[in-house]
């Protein structure tokens, strides 16, 4: 038997979550974490760390995924891996499908399939010190949506991608400056 590729998400779920947040607001807290390690060249190994939610590790998701980066060989590396850049389309496109399936149930609108083209445009002068007024990161990511219910109207659609940038956390990371911070460990 297939598995259903028809996005879904439980509302009751949801409430439940909310629910739980609301009534101890430091379960909101979590923490995410991978490790990496140098693959050769200009890859990386990494596998997923323990979750942290309120200060509690749950160390069932550590070491339970692992990813390989590397840079296509156009931009010297070797082409082993998907590239940062990639991974980075990737986490908008996993939580942009998520937030389009929370928002979906929300309003009761039954979600037959979701598509998603991304785009990540990076002038390469800026990040090899060619151009100092060249940000060195992306300068725009583009996606198209393709949503598809037998029951939603076009208007209902375009709603929920327009609440999109409002919705998705990673949205939210990537459009808004965060705090990233790299120290040396011995």
């Amino acid at each position: 038997m297939l598995a259903s590729t028809k996005p879904f998400v439980d509302i009751n779920a949801i409430r439940n979550t909310q629910d739980a947040v609301r009534s101890q607001p430091e379960l909101g807290n979590v923490t995410f974490k991978v490790r990496g390690k140098s693959n050769g060249g200009l890859a990386i190994a990494t596998e997923t760390g323990a979750l942290i939610q309120n200060g509690n590790a749950d160390e069932s998701r550590a070491g339970k995924f692992s990813l390989i980066s590397d840079e296509p060989t156009a931009l010297l590396g070797t082409d082993t891996g998907v590239s940062p850049a990639e991974y980075v389309l990737q986490a908008l496109a996993g939580c942009y499908t998520v937030t389009l399936a929370a928002l979906a149930a929300g309003k009761g609108i039954d979600l037959d399939g979701i598509e998603l083209e991304l785009g990540f445009d990076i002038d390469l002068n800026g990040f090899l010190g060619l151009n100092d007024a060249v940000r060195k990161g992306a300068q725009g990511i583009n996606v198209d949506v393709k949503l598809t219910s037998s029951s939603a109207s076009q208007a209902e659609l375009e709603q929920l991608v327009r609440e999109l940038p409002n919705s998705s956390p990673i949205h939210d990371t990537l459009a808004n400056p965060v705090s990233v911070s790299a120290r040396l460990v011995r």
